[in-house]
C-alpha cells in the first residue's frame, strides 16, 4: 500500500520565514517535497480566507511562518495573522476539520535548520491525521475541490 504524502501549503513573510526556508536549502537541509511554499511580503497580509482557500484548493495542512515577535519589517502583521490563524482554528473545528491542520510558527532568516525541522514535524502530524476531509469534495459549485 501506498503512504499517504501530505501537501502542506506554508505561507511564509519574505524577510524572516522564506530567507531561512532559502537558508535551509543552502545549508542543503532536506524538508518534505509536499511542503508548498507561498512567499508574501508579510504573514500579517494573510488572511483567513486564504488559509481557507489553502484547503479548498487541497492542501492537507497549512502552514503560516512569520517573523519572530517584534521583529517585524511591518510593525506587528506577525501578531495580527497569529490572532487570525487563531480565529481560523476555531472555524475549521466548527466545520469539522482538525484544529491541527493548521499551525503558525515564528522564526528569524538564519533559522534554516528549524525551518526544515519544522517542515517535517508538520508533514508527520498531517500524515498520521491523513488526507484532508475536504480533499475530492464537491464544492458548492458541483465540481471537485
Amino acid at each position: 500500500m501506498e503512504q499517504f504524502e501530505p501537501v502542506i501549503v506554508a505561507f511564509c513573510c519574505h524577510y524572516c520565514a522564506y530567507t531561512a526556508a532559502d537558508t535551509a536549502g543552502s545549508q542543503r537541509l532536506s524538508y518534505p517535497v509536499g511542503v508548498k511554499i507561498v512567499r508574501v511580503p508579510c504573514t500579517g497580509k494573510v488572511d483567513a480566507k486564504h488559509l481557507l482557500t489553502a484547503f479548498e484548493k487541497g492542501a492537507d495542512g497549512v502552514l503560516v511562518a512569520g517573523c519572530l515577535v517584534g521583529d517585524c519589517h511591518f510593525k506587528d502583521g506577525n501578531v495580527k495573522a497569529a490572532r487570525r490563524v487563531e480565529f481560523t482554528k476555531k472555524y475549521l473545528e466548527e466545520i469539522g476539520i482538525e484544529a491541527e491542520r493548521l499551525e503558525m510558527v515564528r522564526m528569524s532568516a538564519g533559522m534554516g535548520r528549524e525551518f526544515a525541522e519544522t517542515a517535517t514535524a508538520i508533514t508527520e502530524k498531517i500524515r498520521a491525521l491523513g488526507p484532508s476531509p475536504v480533499k475530492g469534495k464537491n464544492c458548492c459549485c458541483g465540481k471537485a475541490a
